[in-house]
């Protein structure tokens, strides 16, 4: 049987809002952030879930914890490897900043490669999919470059496409079947002026 998860992208937090890269660095929700776990939860609502699980940043944590209230859910699991993609030297700088310390083409000192992320992600999925889950649905509150790379990863690359981004409060549907991860609906907004979110962009392994 197969299990299926939603995975959540948490809610915005202060870097988010000015546009600084997180990373590994636990940064919390802010007022917005909170609201919008609060909405991820309304639009979950009409869903029948089994449990939630949860990055173990504070940002994914209580996002999950909101959800869980909301929903009537026992409190979530940690998991650890669904922690953020982990950014090294740009972690706390801006985008721009990122751009003038480390152009595009420069190593970045301590960056996970995506390659490492996916093996960590799924390793972690399959476990949760084995662990007395098959035909459950399990929500999985995450970030913004876990959410990413398991796109490109089970779409050979082609999602998200340019303009497109995770947004905080999305939510992205996936299916564990014969050992392999599945998309069946990305949860896509398009990019305006200022947005900020796990964007398309060249993979970097």
């Amino acid at each position: 049987m197969m299990t299926l998860f939603s995975i959540v992208r948490h809610g915005q937090t202060d870097w988010n809002l000015h546009h600084r890269i997180q990373g590994s660095t636990d940064i919390p929700l802010n007022a917005t952030g909170r609201a919008e776990s609060v909405a991820a939860a309304v639009r979950l609502a009409g869903r029948r879930w089994d449990t939630i699980v949860t990055s173990p940043l504070v940002r994914a944590a209580e996002s999950a914890r909101i959800i869980a209230a909301e929903l009537g859910l026992n409190d979530p699991q940690i998991v650890a490897a669904l922690t953020e993609r982990h950014h090294g030297a740009i972690e706390g700088l801006t985008f721009a900043e990122r751009q003038i310390r480390f152009p595009d083409g420069v190593a970045v000192p301590g960056l996970e490669t995506r390659r490492d992320v996916v093996d960590r992600v799924l390793v972690a999925l399959a476990t949760l999919a084995a662990d007395g889950r098959a035909g459950q649905r399990v929500l999985v509150l995450s970030h913004g470059g876990i959410i990413g790379t398991l796109l490109r990863h089970v779409t050979a690359g082609d999602r998200p496409r340019h303009g497109e981004f995770i947004a905080n409060g999305s939510v992205h549907d996936f299916r564990w079947e014969n050992d392999q991860l599945l998309l069946t609906h990305f949860d896509t907004t398009l990019r305006s002026h200022g947005d900020r979110g796990e964007a398309a962009g060249p993979p970097v392994f």
